[in-house]
C-alpha cells in the first residue's frame, strides 16, 4: 500500500440528499484542494487552506476553470488529529449525482487517487490511530441493523476486546520473562517461578479466554441476526404466517397444496433483534420435479438454520395432526426448534393447548409465538450468554481459539517437565495470535481481506 498517495472519494452513499461529502487524505491534501477552493465567488479571494487550524469548517466555492461546480462547506483536520492520521479535508456539497462526482473527478485530475475500498480506515490503522480489531468495529457499526449490533460495535470501537487482548498479552508476558529469565540462571540452578504456578496461572488463562471464544454463538446473532426457517407441511399456514409477521404480501398464498416451490427469505427485528425468516416449500414427497427440488432447498435451509419453527395445521384430521406431530418429534432437534398449531380458528378439534395454538385473527397468539421466538433463542443452545465481552468476529473467534491451542500445548509441555525453553515456545505462539486479533502480527492477505468488504470512502 503506497501511503505517499493522497486519496479522495465520495463517503456519502450514492443518490439524492441534502448534502454529498467529498473525503481527501494524505500529504498533499490542502495542496489538491485549494487550488479550486475559494473564498469569494468572483475568485479574487484565493483559498489559503494550509494556513487553516484544525477542525475548523470554511465557507467557499469549487471551481472546474471558469466553472461554479457549487457553494461547499470545508472541513479540515491537521495530522495527527484526523481520522486517517494524516491531513485530511472533507467538502460539503449539496447532494446528488454529479455535484458530487464533479468535485470527485477535479479532484482526481489536480493530483489526489481515488481510494480503494475502506483505504480510509486502512490508513488509520496503518498509521496508529486504531488497532486491526477497531477497524473491523466501523465495518460492523455501518452494517448495524439493531440496537445490540450498535452497542457491541461501539463497544469494541471504544477498544473493549483490545484491552482484553492487551491485558491478555501482559499476563502471559510475565510468565514469559520468569520463564525466560530462569533460563539465563540454569547453570546456577536458581528457581525464579515454580512450575506449578505457572500451570495455574495458563489454566485461569484459558478459561477466561474460553469464556470470551463462548460468547461468539451470541455474538453471531447479535451481527448476523437469527436465521429462523419456517417449516411444515403444505398448507400448513407457513406463508400466510411469514406474511403476517412482516406485514406484507410477500408469498404467495393458495389453497393449492405446494404453492411454494422455493424458498423466500426477508428480514424483520422482534424485541430488539433481527430475524432473517426464510419461508420453505411444503415437506412432501413429490413427483413435480420442480418442487421436489424446491422440498430439497427446503431441508437444506432447515439444517442450516438457528431456529426451526414447525407448523401443523390444527384444522387438518385428528389423524393427520398426530402424524405430523410425531414427525416433528422425532426429526426436528428440540433445541433449535418450535413447534406450533396453526389455523386455531379453523380446528374442527380445538387443539387442548394455550400456548402452541397460534390463529392470523388472534394478535394475542402471534404475540405468545414472538415471546417463544425470543425465549428459545435466549435461554437455549442458540445464544448462551457470557459476562463481559462479547465476540462477533469469526476471525477473531479463530484468533482466540488459537491461543487457547498455544496455552494447552503448553500445559502439556509442563506436565511432561520439559526445559524452560520448550515452554517459552509455546507462550509466544499464543502471544502471535493475540496480536493477529489488533494488528500487531498480520499480514497483507488478511488486511487485503478484512477493508475489501469496507464501502469506498471510508
Amino acid at each position: 500500500m503506497n501511503l505517499v498517495d493522497t486519496i479522495t472519494a465520495i463517503s456519502t452513499p450514492a443518490g439524492e440528499g441534502g448534502i454529498s461529502v467529498i473525503r481527501i487524505s494524505g500529504k498533499n491534501a490542502f495542496a489538491v484542494c485549494s487550488q479550486n477552493f475559494y473564498k469569494d465567488k468572483n475568485r479574487k479571494k484565493k483559498s489559503s487552506i494550509e494556513n487553516e487550524k484544525t477542525h475548523t469548517v470554511h465557507f467557499g466555492y469549487f471551481y472546474k476553470g471558469n466553472e461554479l461546480i457549487d457553494e461547499v462547506l470545508l472541513t479540515v483536520f491537521r495530522n495527527p488529529n484526523s481520522y486517517t492520521g494524516e491531513d485530511v479535508i472533507e467538502i460539503s456539497s449539496h447532494g446528488g449525482y454529479l455535484i458530487a462526482g464533479k468535485i470527485l473527478s477535479e479532484l482526481i485530475r489536480k493530483g489526489a487517487r481515488h481510494a480503494e475500498p475502506g483505504e480510509f480506515t486502512k490508513r488509520a490503522f496503518l498509521n496508529g490511530r486504531i488497532d486491526l480489531s477497531q477497524a473491523e468495529a466501523v465495518a460492523d457499526l455501518i452494517k448495524a441493523k439493531t440496537d445490540s449490533a450498535h452497542s457491541s460495535s461501539i463497544k469494541q470501537l471504544e477498544g473493549s476486546l483490545s484491552d482484553f487482548v492487551g491485558r491478555t498479552r501482559q499476563e502471559i508476558i510475565n510468565i514469559i520473562s520468569l520463564v525466560e529469565l530462569e533460563l539465563d540462571f540454569a547453570e546456577e540452578g536458581l528457581e525464579f517461578v515454580k512450575k506449578d504456578e505457572v500451570r495455574i496461572q495458563t489454566e485461569n488463562l484459558i478459561k477466561k479466554i474460553n469464556s470470551i471464544v463462548s460468547s461468539y454463538i451470541n455474538g453471531k446473532v447479535i451481527r448476523e441476526g437469527v436465521n429462523l426457517v419456517i417449516a411444515g407441511r403444505p398448507n400448513s399456514g407457513k406463508s400466510s404466517l411469514f406474511n403476517y409477521l412482516l406485514k406484507t404480501n410477500r408469498a404467495i398464498v393458495s389453497e393449492v397444496p405446494g404453492t411454494t416451490r422455493d424458498y423466500i427469505e426477508e428480514s424483520i427485528i422482534i424485541n430488539g433483534i433481527l430475524f432473517n425468516l426464510t419461508d420453505t416449500a411444503g415437506l412432501r414427497v413429490s413427483g413435480d420435479l420442480i418442487e421436489s427440488e424446491g422440498i430439497r432447498r427446503s431441508y437444506k435451509k432447515i439444517n442450516d438454520a438457528d431456529l426451526i419453527l414447525y407448523l401443523i395445521d390444527s384444522s387438518d384430521t385428528p389423524e393427520n395432526i398426530r402424524e405430523d406431530y410425531d414427525y416433528f418429534s422425532k426429526t426436528f432437534d428440540t433445541d433449535k426448534s418450535l413447534f406450533f398449531y396453526s389455523k386455531n380458528d379453523l380446528a374442527r378439534k380445538k387443539i387442548p393447548c394455550k400456548e402452541n395454538c397460534i390463529s392470523l385473527l388472534d394478535d394475542d397468539s402471534i404475540e405468545n409465538l414472538k415471546n417463544e421466538m425470543i425465549s428459545k433463542i435466549s435461554s437455549g443452545k442458540i445464544l448462551s450468554s457470557a459476562d463481559g465481552i462479547i465476540i462477533t468476529n469469526l476471525r477473531h473467534k479463530i484468533c482466540l481459539e488459537n491461543v487457547v491451542t498455544a496455552l494447552s500445548e503448553a500445559k502439556v509441555t509442563l506436565d511432561r517437565k520439559m526445559s524452560g525453553e520448550f515452554i517459552s515456545v509455546d507462550l509466544r505462539n499464543a502471544l502471535n495470535y493475540l496480536g493477529e486479533i489488533t494488528g500487531e502480527v498480520t499480514n497483507d492477505d488478511i488486511l487485503n481481506n478484512i477493508f475489501r468488504n469496507f464501502c469506498i470512502g471510508k
